[in-house]
């Protein structure tokens, strides 16, 4: 960990996975993020990243599928190697921010169909009218974003 203290390193990726798991990520998920995000070299295997975080072999097997499927993580392998390989995807962070955005007009149009269903003026259908409200104030947030800036150079 060239020049790094490593238990500040690791209270860091400890801070990383609890901060996740307010949004339901299991701890051990975040950690491994935590870890996969500060690591030298990038890429680590599951050997590697358990012997980071003390996690066991079954349980980083379930959380690394659990971010591959967030669009955090990707598995990797070398030639001639028969162990897996996990990096941070390119892009991670803007390809998450962008599936959650497309989740915001997905649900802002589900809530439109329940008001449809309830009719207007019901206190059922303005409980759905707060949601779609809420859900299409943030998707015209998004959709009057300025462009994210490149990190790429960084």
């Amino acid at each position: 960990m060239t020049g790094l203290d490593g238990d500040r390193l690791m209270d860091w990726v400890e801070r990383l996975a609890m901060f996740l798991a307010q949004d339901g990520v299991p701890p051990i998920a975040g950690r491994c993020l935590g870890w996969l995000m500060v690591c030298d070299p990038p890429e680590q295997s599951a050997a590697q990243i358990g012997a980071a975080i003390s996690a066991s072999r079954g349980s980083l097997t379930t959380n690394l599928r659990v971010l591959m499927a967030m669009g955090f993580v990707n598995k990797r392998t070398r030639a001639g190697e028969r162990t897996a390989y996990y990096r941070v995807d390119d892009n991670a962070w803007e390809k998450v921010v962008q599936r959650q955005v497309a989740s915001l007009t997905s649900f802002r149009e589900l809530a439109a169909d329940g008001m449809a269903l309830l009719g207007p003026g019901s206190a059922r259908s303005a409980r759905i009218q707060e949601a779609h409200d809420t859900f299409d104030w943030m998707a015209k947030v998004f959709d009057n974003a300025p462009p994210r800036p490149s990190s790429k150079g960084v």
